[in-house]
């Protein structure tokens, strides 16, 4: 069985996630098909991760992607996560990982709110989702305008009464993230900047001009587990089930149905790869070096669970939240040795955590510029901050 060294990993993460510079990706297209899916619950992070991975991009031709030529979408699939796909990926994840979220929601709905079931008759959840649709198509609009629309649908139930976790809930919410995991509608065009999340809604395939139909979830997770593959492979069973949020009985389905190849990791554990995508993993990897800063919960650093082949454990609590959400970061030769956060004039200050050498120091201050480029003076507002992004000691 071939051994695949850490090395090798991290040479593949400048070549194929287009952070090492002379593997930059061509458009905003590209660089998402080449990374599989791009997190996308914090609104900048789209626009900052491609920003990492194309030369010479702005923010223009991100939204353009998004809201006009719509090459690219924004579902809620894998974990329950928002992500922007391509529109070719699209079918796969909502038929696979979106399917699992829709058909949990949906559940989950029925149970929490069985008493505005008893208002509104047996059906009712199949029926209210067909006039959200109904209203969504053709137009778009916010969440509260469609409340409005609906208000049948449009109030709130109480989940988890009794518990600590008691909480009031708007209905809507619930019925969009089902809709939306099951690709029956779409967010559509931001009513806020760029950095901010205001989005509106409507039917997919008033989005997209076209009835989009959801793969089969066994051939929807094959291409998808294909595609994550070549993103991150070699990667492990227990990194495949994380990522996608699905069972070890569906990763192992799809990783037969691609013909995956076992290889053995650094660490003595198993690993899989695309068949024949074996030849730069038996030469010497590049030493040549490259730098990268990436954004909150970019899709390199949320690429894998097991993460020691490119982040040392100890910095684990300061560059990600309790959660597993990581922070910014930034990377010297495919490992994480600190992270960025902008200063009182929104310029990136790097915050390092291992000492570098002056080439590579100037590389950084480099790459710090070309982000301060693309900002323009912005400032970016993050949810999931980490620990070491906030200046925060851990006792």
């Amino acid at each position: 069985m071939l051994q695949v060294t850490d090395a090798h990993r991290r040479a593949r993460i400048g070549r194929r996630h287009g952070l090492h510079p002379d593997h930059r990706h061509e458009d905003v297209v590209s660089a998402t098909t080449a990374m599989t899916a791009l997190h996308a619950t914090e609104p900048a992070t789209p626009h900052l991760s491609l920003r990492a991975r194309i030369d010479n991009l702005t923010v223009k031709d991100v939204e353009a992607a998004l809201y006009d030529a719509r090459s690219l979408v924004k579902p809620l699939v894998m974990r329950r996560t928002l992500f922007v796909v391509t529109r070719a990926l699209l079918p796969a994840c909502v038929g696979s990982a979106g399917r699992r979220v829709a058909d949990a929601e949906r559940k989950r709905l029925a149970k929490d709110a069985a008493d505005l079931g008893e208002q509104l008759g047996d059906g009712w959840i199949e029926s209210v989702s067909r006039e959200i649709v109904d209203a969504l198509t053709g137009v778009e609009l916010s969440a509260r305008d469609l409340r409005d629309v609906l208000p049948h649908a449009g109030g709130t139930f109480t989940a988890a009464p009794g518990s600590k976790w008691s909480a009031e809930v708007p209905v809507m919410s619930r019925f969009l993230t089902f809709l939306g995991a099951g690709g029956d509608v779409v967010r559509a065009h931001n009513a806020g900047h760029w950095r901010l999340s205001r989005p509106l809604w409507t039917a997919m395939a008033s989005w997209l001009g076209e009835v989009t139909t959801p793969a089969d979830p066994r051939a929807g997770y094959a291409e998808v587990v294909r595609r994550w593959l070549w993103t991150f492979g070699p990667g492990t069973e227990a990194d495949l089930v994380w990522w996608l949020g699905s069972t070890k009985a569906a990763v192992r389905t799809a990783l037969a149905d691609v013909d995956a190849t076992e290889v053995t990791l650094d660490d003595g554990s198993t690993g899989w790869v695309l068949p024949d995508d074996t030849a730069d993993l038996e030469t010497p990897p590049s030493t040549e070096p490259w730098v990268a800063l990436l954004p909150v919960l970019d899709a390199t650093t949320m690429g894998w669970r097991h993460r020691s082949f490119y982040l040392d454990p100890a910095h684990i609590p300061y560059l990600f939240d309790r959660a597993g959400n990581g922070g910014t970061t930034i990377w010297v030769n495919g490992r994480i040795v600190g992270c960025w956060a902008q200063d009182e004039h929104e310029h990136a200050r790097l915050i390092l955590m291992e000492p570098v050498n002056k080439r590579v120091q100037r590389m950084l201050d480099a790459e710090a510029a070309r982000l301060d480029e693309f900002l323009g003076g912005e400032h970016i507002t993050n949810v999931f901050a980490s620990p070491q992004m906030k200046h925060q000691r851990i006792s």
